[in-house]
């Protein structure tokens, strides 16, 4: 999992706008996709080919609380979810006593921390500066966000102070799934019913004091890696009070997993975090189940499912290929159906489909609805092949990789599923121009 920076600070000083500097984009105030909301808060990015993880506490916002104890909290978050943080101030500000009890709460944690003075547009703010010396960090920065000053210096700083971290080697015998959800939506009841309370527990080892907890457990032959998320963080009052989190939470499991099953509450409406569980799965290119819990509790017709099951769909644009379980995981009920339809996602999830194959599909394709035609010349595609699993990546050579529009690649996409089985997998199509 890659090294996790955090950005703290007051409201207005910029943290927003450092998180979009920093990650090249402004990933986290808009997306193209329909019917899956990202979170404001984290995103993935590199600096000199090093990746790392960042947390923008500007995304975080904790309601009905005093102002003061708000910041603290996003404090709390950064020191518990972070390998290094940046402190962001305003020179033009100066310093205020919000800035010095974050500084004081940050020291303690013992994490490198780096001090971004940012609104530093010019040399005539370069000598404010120096009065920041006085919060106590060593690590002191001038930026200016919004022009995109010192922010080279910062990242280069944020690279040299990122601890090393062990990766993690997946065992390819075993499949790897999480289970993300909602509090309160049945995680752990499920898991218990997927694990078996009489089951022997081959390690239940935390690995970091942020990490989740992997839980090895075996059924027919089959070894599952079950990430957990529950219940790691039960004596962390912050964490209790602040339940929203658990996105976070979701995020590193996520990562760390083949398949992602997020669950749902089959008692309760689907809402924004749900969706934004599913767009980090999608951002990880992970393979998705989704587990409508808590079933028997719900007042059903011959139609239930069917109408259920609808709603979902529409909720969750574009996930036409992702299989829908229902489930009660307190009464164990059709828990066999969701272990079946991992071990079949699992499948798809590592196939490899034959290039021979795959180009008779794009050919019969592309000669049933050919390509656009762009500046006067049609787009061809020459040839297809398959490049990676996790997920399945297949790659187009073509005349002009640049103008191929989106919704004709997501109808050679749907000419793939077509031909072969890759429910619950994304597909990535990768276009190459043919040299």
């Amino acid at each position: 999992m890659n090294e996790v920076v955090a950005i703290v600070g007051r409201p207005n000083v910029g943290k927003s706008s450092l998180f979009n500097r920093i990650i090249g984009e402004r990933k986290s105030i808009t997306d193209d996709a329909s019917g899956v909301t990202r979170d404001r808060i984290y995103a993935k990015t590199s600096w000199l080919d090093q990746k790392f993880s960042v947390i923008d506490t500007g995304g975080i916002i904790i309601k009905d609380e005093p102002f003061s104890k708000e910041i603290r909290i996003q404090a709390e978050i950064a020191i518990q979810e972070a390998d290094l943080i940046i402190m962001i101030v305003d020179v033009r500000v100066g310093i205020i006593q919000e800035d010095i009890d974050v500084a004081n709460l940050l020291k303690r944690s013992k994490k490198p921390i780096i001090l971004a003075v940012n609104k530093v547009d010019d040399n005539s703010f370069k000598d404010q500066i120096y009065e920041f010396y006085s919060l106590g960090i060593e690590n002191i920065i001038p930026i200016s966000s919004l022009h995109g000053i010192g922010i080279g210096d910062l990242l280069d700083l944020t690279i040299k102070l990122l601890p090393e971290r062990k990766i993690e080697i997946h065992d390819p015998s075993k499949i790897y799934f999480s289970i993300v959800g909602q509090p309160n939506v049945g995680k752990s009841t499920l898991l218990n019913s997927l694990v078996g309370e009489n089951r022997v527990i081959v390690s239940s080892t935390p690995n970091t004091t942020r990490d989740a907890i992997d839980i090895e457990f075996e059924k027919e032959g089959i070894h599952y890696v079950a990430i957990d998320t529950a219940g790691i963080r039960k004596q962390n009052k912050i964490f209790e009070r602040a339940e929203k989190y658990s996105v976070l939470r979701a995020i590193n499991a996520i990562e760390k997993s083949d398949i992602v099953l997020l669950v749902l509450d089959g008692t309760e409406e689907i809402n924004e975090q749900d969706k934004r569980i599913v767009g980090y799965a999608l951002d990880y290119n992970r393979a998705l189940i989704i587990v409508v819990n808590k079933w028997d509790a719900v007042e059903k017709d011959s139609k239930s499912m069917n109408n259920t099951s609808e709603k979902i769909r529409k909720q969750f644009q574009f996930l036409e290929y992702v299989p829908i379980i229902f489930v009660s995981a307190l009464h164990n009920k059709r828990i066999n159906l969701l272990t079946d339809s991992v071990k079949v996602v699992y499948e798809n999830y590592i196939r490899h489909v034959q290039t021979n194959v795959l180009n008779d599909i794009i050919l019969d394709a592309c000669l049933l609805n050919q390509p656009p035609i762009f500046n006067g010349n049609r787009l061809k595609i020459s040839y297809a092949t398959q490049s990676d699993i996790k997920p399945p990546t297949f790659v187009l050579f073509v005349n002009d990789e640049k103008h191929m529009h989106f919704s004709y690649l997501r109808y050679l996409e749907n000419k793939i599923r077509e031909n072969f089985s890759f429910e619950g997998c994304p597909i990535k199509i990768i276009l190459r121009k043919k040299e």
